[in-house]
């Protein structure tokens, strides 16, 4: 499968090595494609497209990263994209995430403007198109920023990984036109606690007391929660053919995608041959509880003086 790398500069998808109109070469390269999938991969927080040590095209993103770090596997390779005739087009799209919390945040709403207007092309140049998407964190904002924007088919199917982003942002992008026609698998962890607790204080919410959609508390007809660190939906998996490595870490804002055995079930959903529904009745409808992971291994909050609670 090819892969065309796609950065956002001044709000604007180019093509990451600046040849050429994006839009050109996306046309010429769908038309090569056929009719496969096209699949789409967003980071989140930390990465900078042309960074020395934080290019996401280089990295996460690239058939073949460059950079060593338990946190890096390749997203192209997990997911099956190995240069074969079948496997559609894939889209490496980069955007800048890095600097404080609050400029990533609102630069992350840019990049899904942008992202919009690569959907929307795609849509135009190859009706029909399947197009699939895998997110990270805060690539899982630029997604839904995305999918409030664009026509239904522009998206059929995405997984969302630790996402960051409110629920009741969420609920809007999945209650728009095109978010009511794409199929979301949400997938969460306790191992995520901290840093969606951190997000929920340091981001205003659209209203007090809203929760990031990594929470799992969100519940709509188009989506499933999958909780990788509940052991009751790792069994269910692994008697439908998926087994997923068990929790390691009890703090972990990556292990939605380092955990061994995610990608099979990932690609299976993207490709449908595990449906939306056959999740749903596989799955938990409630997540575990905030801080469940923590609450053992952590003493008796009440006997600490000067902490604050963690409920």
């Amino acid at each position: 499968m090819p892969i065309l790398r796609i950065t956002v500069a001044d709000g604007e998808p180019q093509r990451h090595d600046g040849k050429d109109a994006l839009f050109a070469c996306l046309a010429q390269m769908l038309r090569a494609t056929g009719d496969t999938p096209v699949t789409v991969m967003i980071h989140g927080y930390k990465y900078e497209p042309g960074h020395p040590q934080h290019c996401p095209h280089r990295s996460i993103l690239s058939k073949s990263p460059q950079f060593r770090d338990p946190r890096i596997v390749s997203w192209p390779r997990h997911l099956g994209l190995r240069d074969q005739p079948d496997e559609g087009l894939a889209l490496s799209f980069g955007w800048s995430a890095r600097g404080t919390i609050w400029c990533a945040h609102r630069r992350a709403a840019e990049a899904g403007d942008a992202l919009a207007r690569v959907l929307t092309a795609v849509q135009e140049i190859a009706p029909g198109r399947k197009v699939h998407m895998v997110a990270h964190s805060l690539g899982a904002r630029v997604t839904l920023r995305a999918l409030s924007q664009v026509a239904p088919g522009a998206l059929a199917r995405a997984v969302l990984l630790s996402a960051a982003e409110f629920d009741r942002t969420a609920r809007a992008a999945l209650q728009s036109p095109g978010g009511r026609a794409a199929e979301i698998l949400n997938v969460t962890s306790r191992e995520n606690d901290l840093f969606d607790f951190l997000m929920e204080r340091l981001v205003r919410a659209p209203r007090p007391g809203d929760r990031m959609l990594g929470h799992g508390g969100l519940r709509l007809p188009n989506m499933a929660t999958l909780q990788l660190d509940d052991a009751h939906s790792r069994a269910s998996l692994r008697r439908a053919g998926f087994p997923v490595a068990p929790s390691c870490r009890p703090v972990c804002h990556w292990s939605s995608y380092v955990r061994a055995g995610l990608f099979p079930l990932y690609r299976a959903f993207l490709d449908g041959r595990i449906t939306l529904d056959t999740l749903r009745a596989l799955l938990p409808e409630d997540p575990a509880p905030r801080w469940s992971r923590l609450k053992p291994a952590l003493p008796d909050m009440r006997l600490v003086p000067g902490l604050p609670s963690l409920r």
